[in-house]
Parts: C-alpha cells; sequence; structure tokens
C-alpha cells in the first residue's frame, strides 16, 4: 500500500476547499465527530437508544400537549 505524504494530503485538502468551500468544512468535521461519538456510545452501551422524548425536545423545555387522535367515518 502506497504512503501518503505531505505533498497528497495537501492536494487532497485544497480539492476539498473548492469542493466545500471555507465555510462549509468546520461545520461537516463537526457532524462528522458528532456521528463517531454516537456510534461508539452506541457499540459500547450495546444499542440502546434514549428514551423518544429525549431525542424530540430541547432539555429544558416541557413537552407539547397533544389531542386525542380524531376518528373520520366514510359512510
Amino acid at each position: 500500500m502506497p504512503n501518503i505524504g505531505p505533498f497528497e494530503l495537501v492536494i487532497v485538502a485544497f480539492i476539498l476547499l473548492l469542493m466545500f468551500g471555507a465555510k462549509r468544512i468546520p461545520e461537516i468535521a463537526r457532524s462528522l465527530g458528532t456521528g463517531m461519538r454516537e456510534f461508539k456510545e452506541g457499540i459500547t452501551t450495546g444499542g440502546e437508544a434514549p428514551a423518544p422524548t429525549e431525542l424530540s425536545r430541547p432539555a429544558g423545555t416541557a413537552p407539547a400537549e397533544t389531542s386525542p387522535a380524531r376518528e373520520t367515518r366514510r359512510d
């Protein structure tokens, strides 16, 4: 397998800069890091997902009240 040197890394970085722009690269790296962290946590906890309420609303907010579903009848 060929070694990747500093010149090749500069070329790859330049191509990424041209493709995504300077503003998007940190956002992409941040989301990639978050995804890797969540994957590691999922592996170490045995795949147990957090409760749905934790995912659906930000911390410190009250849950939204829901109204019962109405049934519609077709005759």
